[in-house]
C-alpha cells in the first residue's frame, strides 16, 4: 500500500487525528482489552442514554480532546468491533489513554505536538522513533 505522494505532512497529521478521535474503543468508552459482551451491552447503554438525551453520553474523550459523540457513531463503532480484524487494528490504535484536561503554560504549537505523540502500536510495528518527527 504506497502513500499518496500529494499528501503533505499536515494531512498526514490530520488524517492521525482523525483515526485517533474516532476509535472506536474511545467511543465507546471501553479499554482494547475489554470482551466482546461488554462492546454489546455499553454499546446498547450508550444508544438508550443518547436517545433520551442524557447529557452523560453525549461526548467521549480521546487522547486529543473531547467529541461529539452520535447514535450512528457508536453503532459504526460496534459494527466495526465486531469484525475480529478490523478490532485488532483498532487495538493498536487505542493503546493511549484519554486526555485529561489540564491547565498548561505551553504554546499552542506545543501542545499541537504534545497531542500527536507516539504511542507503542507504532514503535511495535517498526515506524521508528516519532518523537523526533
Amino acid at each position: 500500500m504506497a502513500t499518496d505522494p500529494s499528501w503533505t505532512s499536515s494531512d498526514k497529521r490530520e488524517a492521525a487525528r482523525a483515526r485517533l478521535a474516532s476509535n472506536p474503543f474511545y467511543v465507546l468508552g471501553l479499554r482494547p482489552d475489554c470482551a466482546r459482551a461488554e462492546i454489546e451491552r455499553e454499546g446498547q447503554k450508550l444508544i438508550g442514554m443518547l436517545e433520551l438525551e442524557l447529557s452523560a453520553a453525549a461526548t467521549y474523550r480521546s487522547p486529543i480532546g473531547e467529541h461529539r459523540r452520535t447514535p450512528e457513531l457508536v453503532r459504526e463503532a460496534m459494527a466495526e468491533l465486531r469484525d475480529p480484524n478490523r478490532r485488532l487494528l483498532h487495538e493498536l490504535w487505542a493503546t493511549l489513554e484519554p486526555a485529561v484536561p489540564a491547565p498548561s503554560s505551553a504554546s499552542a504549537d506545543e501542545d499541537d505536538e504534545a497531542n500527536l505523540a507516539p504511542f507503542p502500536a507504532l514503535r511495535a510495528l517498526g515506524f521508528g522513533d516519532w518523537g523526533r518527527r
